[in-house]
């Protein structure tokens, strides 16, 4: 099947999904080779249908959710499902308590409400009374890696280039360090996410694709094919 991730909020009575995400984990393209961290993402995954986001719900989200009331867990915070989807076979990967990286990165651009709000209510356990609103956009992530990774990889190779962020695209720091001369460093396997958010999945790809492209540091990895599986046609940045 396909990989699907699934962020919910919780206030410890009621339980709020947020739009579907898909990961890519293995380091190379089509899925090839080892596992990683996660070399980009995108959102809405298109693989989990609204039938599948409503079967998740009800026999995942809220079988646990009412597994937390009888055990006495009074959890509030965010629930992560990582579901392997095959046809109509929804299958759980993994639950995290936290957000997960990098689909966060792609899901929360999309959230039109206000996040802090979002917190206020599971803090005060009124979270039934909050609507979420997204967008209808489109989100991708590209992950820049040392070239190596997961494997052996060399750290403290200058950054020599990156491009501003506007409106459409943004980079996150992630392995990044800034050493006494104030020169910016790679110091972790992944380096930089960079994020695009645009009307349909395609444009946000190709946006954040060029972004890649004007990242510069001689150890620079990244997939070129983040985001393919939801596109009728292949797309090759």
């Amino acid at each position: 099947g396909e990989e699907a991730s699934i962020f919910a909020f919780t206030d410890g009575k009621t339980i709020v999904p947020m739009l579907p995400a898909q990961d890519h984990k293995a380091i190379f393209e089509g899925d090839k080779g080892p596992n990683t961290g996660g070399m980009g993402a995108y959102c809405p995954a298109p693989v989990a249908t609204s039938a599948i986001q409503s079967k998740v719900m009800t026999t995942v989200f809220e079988p646990l959710l009412k597994g937390f009331q009888s055990e006495g867990i009074d959890y509030k915070g965010i629930v992560y499902a990582g579901l392997m989807i095959d046809g109509d076979d929804v299958n759980i990967v993994e639950f995290n308590v936290r957000f997960g990286d990098p689909e966060t990165q792609v899901v929360l651009p999309l959230l039109k409400t206000d996040l802090l709000d979002v917190f206020k209510a599971i803090r005060d356990q009124r979270l039934d009374s909050i609507q979420l609103e997204w967008s209808d956009q489109s989100s991708v992530c590209v992950v820049l890696a040392s070239d190596g990774y997961p494997g052996t990889f060399q750290k403290g190779v200058e950054i020599t280039a990156l491009p501003e962020d506007n409106n459409q695209t943004h980079i996150i720091h992630a392995g990044t360090s800034l050493n006494d001369t104030g020169q910016l460093l790679t110091s972790g396997g992944r380096v930089l996410g960079v994020v695009s958010t645009s009307n349909n999945l395609e444009s946000a790809i190709q946006s954040a694709y060029k972004a890649v492209d004007e990242v510069e540091y001689s150890t620079k990895y990244a997939r070129r094919d983040i985001g393919h599986k939801a596109l009728k046609s292949s797309v090759t940045p």
